[in-house]
């Protein structure tokens, strides 16, 4: 049984059996109980962990073919591939679930922003992307990659960038580098006056990140405040405590957004 690409999908195939074993030992060494598998394709990755000492493995694929030919390719699959748009599901477990995945890339940010909606049930995500989105969620203050990405992630997960897959890794080759990373949840997340206040924050200082705070975060601030020395810094040279610390000090007509 064979099945096709489908540009639309961002489908790049992995097929280097040893990233898929890297990647394999780097699920072994943690604690899992409950695994889901993010657009498995064709099975490259899935074949190395879908019979991980684990109490339940399920994996979501959005392309109806590449479910058939994953049931019939692998018929220990049956009944534990979801058919379904990841960024649209519900929580498929009840209690924790890590997520791992060659991730489509032209949904991978959207990906990051899901794990962060359902955090309280996900200890830890390995996944790869493109290098350039992998740098991003990894970059620390005060360097160009450091931006709204970041800062969100690191609130709530330590991240770690695992090692670059080349585009000779996979079928079509993709035009850019692939990095592996690890995302685990933190035992203590930063104190918000809310999560809402906090993103919003976060999302308007970087949407003019080459301008002084006073000039993005204006609206939410007293003129008072925004005398504070803070705010004669840019985006990029703040860290999500600073954000967090922030979210107490918006000015009270902005309920709304909290």
């Amino acid at each position: 049984m064979q099945y096709t690409l489908k540009k639309s999908l961002g489908q790049h195939f992995l097929k280097d059996d040893l990233v898929c074993i890297k990647m394999q030992q780097v699920l072994q060494e943690q604690p899992i109980q409950q695994l889901l598998e993010v657009g498995p394709g064709g099975g490259a990755l899935t074949q190395f962990i879908m019979d991980l000492p684990i109490e339940s493995f399920k994996a979501i694929e959005l392309d109806t073919e590449k479910v058939n030919f994953l049931q019939h390719t692998y018929p220990a699959l049956m009944g534990k591939i979801i058919n379904a748009d990841f960024l649209h599901m519900d929580i498929p477990f009840e209690g924790e679930f890590v997520v791992a995945g060659n991730f489509p890339y032209n949904i991978s940010t959207q990906i990051v922003f899901k794990i962060l909606e359902w955090k309280q049930q996900v200890p830890m995500m390995m996944g790869m992307f493109q290098k350039e989105v992998a740098e991003r969620i990894v970059a620390k203050p005060h360097s160009k990659a450091y931006g709204i990405l970041s800062v969100l992630t690191q609130a709530f997960y330590d991240v770690t960038y695992l090692f670059d897959v080349p585009p000779e890794s996979f079928t079509p080759p993709p035009k850019v580098m692939s990095g592996v990373i690890l995302l685990k949840r933190k035992d203590i997340f930063p104190v918000l006056a809310s999560e809402k206040s906090f993103y919003h924050i976060v999302k308007m200082a970087f949407g003019q990140r080459r301008k002084m705070l006073r000039n993005p975060l204006k609206p939410f601030f007293t003129p008072a405040q925004l005398e504070d020395p803070i705010f004669t810094k840019r985006a990029e040279n703040l860290t999500y405590e600073d954000y967090a610390a922030l979210t107490f000090k918006m000015h009270n007509d902005l309920n709304d957004v909290r």
